[in-house]
């Protein structure tokens, strides 16, 4: 996208007035949809996203500014903005760039633009009316198709000229039904590091609406859920949202690094229950959250974040990385070079344990199965979360009998993985886009069926 040589005297430019550090984020990406609803295809849409971000430090101090002109007058009068405003005094680097090739671990074998929108329609559409068709009680369904081609080039004042391509995948399918006057809404969305391919190896677009449609008729038919504190059972796949949401948040470098975590400082000791080993990993093959590279140029790397109850390491950006005086971890990440960098997870998840489902299942007495997490919200500082279960049903006597809507889970993130007592083998990866300050990225969370042995949730009493 842009020259060594030009990146070389933009950086020379922005480190001039004291920075010891310079970076260049780059990106042209393409962005296509296609959405359904009432039966046809509501809207196609194209946006392309280009320009550049330049971020200067001086110690613990971060400058950015960023441009839509990637002319090297225009990356050099951004340049220039940054280091006026950081205005250390003068600085004189020699800056030599060199190009490192990192490889694709995530092989893409059908590019998404060249594959004809009638194409991605079809594939749509078989989504859209197999939920649609499911039942005589759906009353709406809504569907899209999103992909996305995503260019990134980062040159730093460290001598590092890197690319990569990001494509992403993912169909999404919104089921509502209806049942004695009131409704309930089931979805799916599965999505891939992955082309058009995805739905030859990965996904079947028939079978993601009909779960989209099966959810939403089991809800509609369900009674409230009883409140209480008891006993519950987490689903694999999406229901690992409670630990990227309750525990992974606060094992950022953006809220370690100031204090800002209930994990700060406890390094090596026990914050978990033994049976909870949790991992961040960015190199998973096509995996939605995964990378080559992160947003500052580190590889991506498998990092173990708890094992066997233990705090091993947190997710680390550069910067923040510099107040912590530890390195990147390949967490940085943005959603695009108008947001600035900061720790970021990837596919987050809880490892397979040892225990059986059924056995899970049949140990508790009383209590509740939440088969699919909905959204919710966390206070990263003290870990208090509150989450939706969107399909859940009641466990009486070890078995899983009718199912109950209105459910949430409420409580603390360092008491929740304390109380994981039963890890099951079954992993699964659920897809998300997850919101932070540095933008919207995708994210992949999962984990195997497990019990949390008291927790309280919310409902009718």
């Amino acid at each position: 996208m842009i020259s060594k040589e030009i990146c070389q005297r933009v950086l020379t430019k922005a480190v001039s007035t004291g920075a010891d550090y310079a970076e260049i984020f780059a990106e042209h990406s393409m962005n296509h949809s296609i959405s359904m609803i009432e039966n046809k295809v509501e809207t196609i849409q194209d946006a392309v996203i280009a320009g550049a971000g330049i971020r200067v430090y001086k110690g613990l101090r971060s400058v950015m500014a960023t441009t839509i002109d990637t002319t090297e007058e225009g990356l050099l009068r951004c340049a220039g903005k940054a280091a006026e405003a950081l205005s250390q005094g003068r600085a004189e680097i020699s800056i030599c760039l060199k190009e490192r090739l990192y490889g694709d671990i995530h092989p893409v074998r059908i590019v998404p633009s060249s594959v004809s929108n009638a194409e991605k329609i079809a594939v749509l559409k078989e989504g859209y009316f197999a939920a649609r068709q499911y039942s005589d009680s759906i009353r709406q369904v809504t569907g899209s198709l999103l992909d996305v081609d995503h260019n990134i080039l980062i040159a730093t004042s460290e001598g590092l000229y890197a690319q990569d391509r990001q494509i992403r995948t993912r169909l999404s399918i919104s089921a509502v039904a209806e049942k004695n006057g009131e409704t309930q809404t089931g979805s799916c969305s599965p999505g891939r590091r992955m082309g058009m391919e995805m739905f030859e190896s990965e996904v079947d677009a028939k079978a993601v609406g009909i779960k989209a449609a099966e959810q939403a008729v089991t809800m509609a038919g369900a009674g409230y859920c009883p409140a209480g504190i008891m006993p519950v059972a987490i689903g694999n796949g999406f229901g690992g949202v409670i630990f990227h949401e309750a525990c992974g948040h606060s094992l950022e470098a953006s809220s370690v690094a100031y204090g800002c975590s209930q994990f700060a400082g406890k390094l090596g000791q026990q914050i978990a229950n033994p049976k909870v080993t949790a991992i961040d990993d960015g190199t998973i093959p096509n995996a939605w959250g995964s990378i080559n590279i992160d947003d500052e140029g580190t590889p991506a790397r498998k990092n173990v974040l708890i094992e066997k109850g233990i705090l091993k390491s947190y997710m680390i950006d550069k910067f923040n990385g510099r107040r912590m005086g530890m390195p990147s971890t390949g967490n940085a990440r943005r959603q695009s070079y108008s947001f600035t960098t900061t720790s970021r997870m990837t596919n987050t998840y809880i490892a397979e344990g040892t225990d059986r489902n059924e056995d899970i299942i049949s140990s508790i007495e009383y209590g509740l199965f939440a088969k699919q997490m909905g959204g919710g919200s966390v206070n990263p500082t003290t870990g208090e979360f509150n989450f939706a279960v969107n399909e859940g049903y009641l466990i009486r006597n070890g078995r899983i009998c009718e199912p109950v809507r209105g459910a949430s889970l409420v409580g603390k993130g360092s008491d929740v993985i304390m109380n994981i007592d039963m890890v099951g083998t079954d992993l699964e990866m659920g897809q998300g886009m997850c919101g932070s300050s540095s933008g919207s990225i995708p994210t992949n969370v999962g984990q195997p069926l497990i019990r949390v042995s008291s927790i309280t949730v919310g409902g009718r009493s």
